[in-house]
């Protein structure tokens, strides 16, 4: 063999390992490309799917605020205070939350019949804890309902009869006899035969 083809298959030879090292590195290149995508897809994902989440615990975490806030609008409130709030109000704080008539009568102290009354409830709501559910009559229709008489039954005297009224929160500060009313609606009847003389020419049936 000739020195000038043994130096032509030595430049071949290079050629081809070049390229071949050329072909390699550009796979790798291409290799590490795709894994740095799929990573910055796969960190992508993860952050998208971090966001979403806390979106959605905000989202959650408002409208459980909106539910405790709709909920707390639905209890029932007494000027701003709710029925536990008064229960555990001693009777001068409550006193200041009433309208001026009511607050006036009150600071002049309860009369001994009110008194009577509202000692009779008091024993009405112990035997209740008990499991008791006693009717209290009375004829004191001037009496204040305070917070501490809601869930009992009074019967209220209305002049015939007594009237039985379940003490509800928002009778709260109103007076008894506002519950049994003393009058009933008039209901007319048709006119009898010779009350009128209108009434003379009514065909008998």
């Amino acid at each position: 063999m000739a020195p000038n083809e043994e130096q032509n298959d030595g430049k071949q030879k290079e050629t081809k390992a070049e390229d071949a090292a050329k072909e390699s590195v550009k796979e790798s290149v291409k290799e590490s490309a795709k894994e740095s995508a799929k990573e910055s897809a796969k960190e992508s994902a993860k952050e998208s799917a971090k966001e979403s989440a806390k979106e959605s615990k905000e989202v959650e975490d408002t409208k459980e605020l909106d539910l405790a806030k709709e909920r707390d609008r639905l209890k029932f409130h007494y000027r701003g205070h709710t029925l536990d709030q008064l229960k555990r109000m001693n009777m001068d704080e409550f006193i200041q939350l009433l309208p001026a008539r009511a607050r006036r009568s009150l600071k002049r102290g309860l009369p001994p019949r009110q008194r009577k009354l509202l000692e009779r409830l008091r024993r009405a709501y112990r035997a209740k804890k008990r499991g008791k559910d006693l009717l209290t009559r009375t004829h004191v229709r001037d009496m204040l309902i305070f917070p501490e008489m809601v869930g009992l039954k009074i019967g209220v005297y209305n002049g015939k009869q007594y009237e039985v009224v379940d003490v509800n929160p928002e009778m709260i500060g109103h007076y008894l006899g506002e519950f049994s009313l003393t009058r009933r609606r008039v209901q007319h009847g048709s006119p009898g035969i010779g009350a009128t003389r209108s009434s003379k020419y009514v065909p008998l049936k």
